[in-house]
């Protein structure tokens, strides 16, 4: 067996990064929601997770270079990172742990998420204690059970909110919910959910301008979702939410081509078993080839014997258990050398796999294809 460990071919693994795919991806869904309505809502891209696996830094820039109107993330800490390597376009933190920085996140003009009595109070703490006014957007639970205020505290907690606002605390700037996407009809009534929750804030004398409670989903599909601001996390990245295609008259691109190159090749007879268990045997002479991803690097195990890759421009199955490091295709007799390239997913209409035949494969969704790919991998933004 040739064994090779790094090749000069090109990176032994490789997660690229299409930064063109992430501004003409954000120019195109900014197209489409506000071709059919009097005002085009503000669009922020949701680069969470580590940019759901393609790196938070490179593709904050690019859609701040695109123009994008706010950045989103979970936590405080993701939004300090981006500030501290120059992002300077609007950001949204929303979840945050019981000791949260919130004094940080103030210092450093990044909005803050509210959910709870709590939070509240600790957010115009830290604000008094800066002699600053905090940027604040209230969620509210509309029908989903996470986090977010439920109705029942609404009415107390603009009141506290608008006594903060007077007091210099606070600006109240977004009100911002979560559908379920559990059918339109559903989204429907947490939309009249959320009316109700605009009304009451609107009569407590808030007046937030940034109103959001669709992600892409609900963006791309029900226009009266949109309303001031829509929320693009999974189409920032060229996927579609349902995995099977996009709406007519809108086209986006996959941004990560996750790549490697073939480690080592091995031509076995009929009946050799191949990776642990035992789960698969040549069933003619053939030839096995080495890719050295694994689950320690994001590869689902639950793909084992059911995914393919590309290899010189030819799709290839995965036979055998998904490793730790490493996992075998089969190539029957063709010509495949240590060092080759192999393209695990990436755009598919250049003839590799997609992040969602990989979902299909490990019975989970593209999202969770692409954010878990580990650090092992390097990204290579251009």
């Amino acid at each position: 067996m040739t064994e090779n460990t790094e090749t000069a071919a090109g990176s032994f693994r490789a997660a690229r990064i299409d930064l063109d795919a992430v501004r003409r991806n954000l120019g195109a869904v900014r197209a489409f929601v506000g071709r059919d309505v009097a005002t085009a809502p503000r669009v922020m891209a949701v680069v969470k997770a580590n940019a759901y696996g393609h790196g938070a830094l490179a593709v904050a820039e690019a859609a701040q270079a695109a123009g994008v109107d706010w950045l989103g993330v979970a936590d405080i800490a993701e939004a300090l990172e981006l500030r501290r390597h120059g992002i300077t376009a609007p950001i949204l933190a929303w979840l945050h742990s019981p000791d949260a920085d919130f004094a940080a996140a103030i210092a450093a003009g990044v909005s803050v998420g509210v959910s709870s009595p709590e939070q509240l109070r600790q957010v115009t703490d830290a604000a008094a204690r800066l002699a600053r006014t905090a940027s604040v957007q209230l969620k509210l639970d509309t029908g989903l059970s996470r986090n977010g205020f439920p109705e029942a505290d609404w009415t107390g907690a603009f009141a506290v909110a608008r006594a903060a606002e007077i007091a210099g605390a606070i600006s109240v700037d977004g009100l911002f919910s979560h559908l379920s996407n559990a059918s339109p009809e559903a989204d429907a009534a947490q939309c009249a959910q959320f009316d109700i929750g605009i009304a009451a804030a609107r009569q407590a004398g808030l007046a937030p301008t940034l109103l959001h409670i669709a992600a892409t989903a609900a963006a791309l599909t029900e226009p009266a979702a949109r309303y001031t601001m829509v929320r693009i996390g999974i189409g920032v990245y060229g996927l579609s939410p349902w995995g099977d295609g996009l709406p007519e008259g809108l086209e986006l691109t996959p941004v990560m081509t996750l790549a490697a190159r073939v480690a080592a090749v091995r031509r076995v007879v009929a009946g050799t078993a191949a990776s642990y268990d035992y789960t698969w045997r040549a069933e003619r002479d053939t030839t096995l080839a080495l890719v050295p991803l694994g689950y320690a690097d994001g590869i689902p195990r639950q793909a084992s014997g059911r995914a393919s890759v590309a290899i010189n421009g030819v799709q290839y199955p995965v036979v055998g258990r998904v490793a730790m490091d490493q996992f075998i295709v089969d190539v029957g007799d063709t010509p495949v050398q240590v060092g080759d390239e192999v393209v695990l997913f990436g755009d598919p209409r250049s003839g590799v796999p997609s992040a969602e035949d990989w979902a299909e494969a490990a019975g989970t969704i593209n999202y969770e294809i692409v954010t878990r790919i580990g650090q092992r991998v390097p990204r290579s933004a251009r």
